[in-house]
């Protein structure tokens, strides 16, 4: 009896880690990029799209609207993302998923989650760059700062940029 107490304990808070909604920096990240959700908020600020990206391997990171003045000042700041995240959907709208913070600085870090390095030369015709992404909107079976999530589909995109 205790042991099986003691399993179902254990499984009633493993569940929401697994689900992806116990990560405080995916919190921290939604809170401060919820003006987001409207990808209005987006181009407002500066952002622009570039080509629904996929995997070779499948799933999708979406369509990056990327701001390239944060790319270039090389500052990692938790509500000003290098760039925000959508998921094309069958009618048209985008859904936001995700954001990615870049830096060329490195190795860098937020929060204590380091980012991974893409040296070049790379499908994006960078130099070499750090980055982070986070799904804060969209669980990523993969995990939360995966880069692929199988659970994002660029066909809706009518494109694909493998």
């Amino acid at each position: 009896m205790i042991h099986l107490a003691a399993g179902l304990l254990l499984a009633a808070t493993a569940a929401p880690a697994l689900a992806g909604s116990a990560n405080p920096l995916a919190d921290k990240v939604r809170m401060a990029n919820a003006r987001f959700q409207d990808v209005a908020a987006a181009t407002d600020e500066g952002y622009a799209p570039i080509p629904c990206a996929s995997g070779i391997e499948g799933g999708a990171m979406g369509i990056h609207y990327v701001n390239a003045a944060y790319i270039k000042d090389d500052v990692i700041d938790l509500a000003r993302p290098e760039a925000v995240m959508y998921e094309p959907k069958a009618d048209g709208s985008l859904e936001l998923v995700a954001v990615e913070y870049i830096t060329a600085k490195g190795p860098a870090s937020l929060e204590d989650h380091l980012f991974s390095f893409t040296g070049a030369p790379n499908r994006y015709g960078l130099g070499p760059f750090y980055e982070l992404h986070v799904w804060a909107w969209k669980p990523n079976p993969n995990g939360t700062f995966a880069d692929m999530n199988p659970d994002v589909s660029c066909d809706a995109a009518g494109g694909h940029d493998h």
